[in-house]
């Protein structure tokens, strides 16, 4: 273990305390998510609906830990970089050095305007996947940090979980759509005098992802702190992480945002991650304090800026919004 990270507390006991919240907070989301699926599908269909929520929740599980990712980046048309690229590779070689990582994750870019990094698979296989427009917008030595805090989350192990947050997310936003089918449903009973669907369940269909939300929100907040520290310890330069999440405060939504309307309209879905984080000014009072004198610290990565040119050939023009389901990808 390297001194630097025994010394800011990242060493085997702490990250076993990690491995156990993060087993909490995977018992947390699948309770959470069957409540979320079965209460109204029980409001709604009694019995076959139960029996079909049991079903859905069952084949989630499989579907987060068995799929590589690989598949995750074709998903977002993600190119990968090679190893022997100059500009940001040597930085994931150091990074998975120093986090001593079983293997170098391997990295990709999306053709995205938007402002957004994130990891996919397991500790022992593991990708990152970073965004044109964050490559574009950030320095050399913020895109690091950003690195750095997804290195941690695949170093802490936290991508079994959070692999199951996103597709819980994004089955309870499909919900979303069942509810406004529900909702034309009842007008049109109410015109022909017919019975309707509880309102009770229809409401609770709609209401599903911003509760998912609330319920991210309260499960992340410790998993993301132990993230920025461990990338402050990675990198040597807790200031250039803060500055990166003051750039990318704004482009992530919040959690109300999920009950606008329409579905589609609703926040840019953001894969992976556990995207309801900490308030950001939190995040950056903590960084500050962990570069503290008193706090441990190690030489910082030599990082020389330099342009970053296009790693996957596409223009402004091909980084249009793009459908994904169920929302807008910009």
């Amino acid at each position: 273990m390297p001194p630097f990270l025994e010394a800011a507390g990242l060493g085997g006991k702490a990250l076993s305390d990690i491995s156990r919240a993060n087993l909490r907070h995977t018992a947390l989301l699948f309770l959470g998510f069957s409540v979320l699926l079965g209460v109204p599908a029980v409001l709604v269909w009694g019995v076959p609906g139960l029996i079909a929520a049991s079903v859905l929740v069952a084949l989630v599980w499989p579907l987060t830990v068995r799929m590589p990712p690989e598949t995750v980046m074709r998903l977002y048309q993600a190119t990968r970089i090679p190893p022997d690229d100059r500009q940001l590779s040597s930085l994931v070689d150091v990074l998975a050095y120093r986090a001593e990582l079983p293997k170098r994750p391997d990295l990709y870019v999306i053709p995205s305007a938007t402002l957004n990094a994130f990891a996919a698979g397991s500790r022992a296989h593991a990708a990152i996947a970073v965004t044109e427009g964050l490559l574009r917008r950030l320095s050399l030595a913020e895109t690091a940090g950003v690195l750095a805090h997804e290195m941690a989350h695949i170093r802490n192990n936290d991508l079994a979980v959070m692999g199951l947050a996103d597709v819980m997310t994004r089955v309870l936003q499909l919900m979303s759509y069942v509810a406004l089918g529900l909702a034309l449903y009842n007008v049109l009973a109410l015109v022909r005098g017919e019975d309707v669907i509880s309102w009770w369940a229809v409401l609770a269909f709609y209401l599903a992802p911003a509760l998912s939300s609330l319920l991210q929100l309260a499960l992340s907040r410790t998993r993301e702190f132990e993230a920025d520290r461990t990338a402050a310890a990675l990198t040597g330069d807790a200031a250039a992480l803060a500055s990166a999440l003051r750039r990318l405060d704004t482009t992530i939504g919040h959690f109300w945002e999920d009950l606008m309307f329409p579905v589609p309209g609703r926040r840019v879905p953001l894969p992976s991650m556990l995207r309801s984080h900490p308030e950001t000014e939190e995040r950056i009072r903590r960084l500050e304090a962990s570069d503290a004198p008193e706090a441990p610290r190690h030489d910082p990565l030599v990082i020389v800026e330099q342009p970053m040119f296009s790693l996957v050939g596409y223009g402004p023009g091909d980084m249009r919004p793009r459908y994904r389901w169920p929302g807008l990808w910009f």
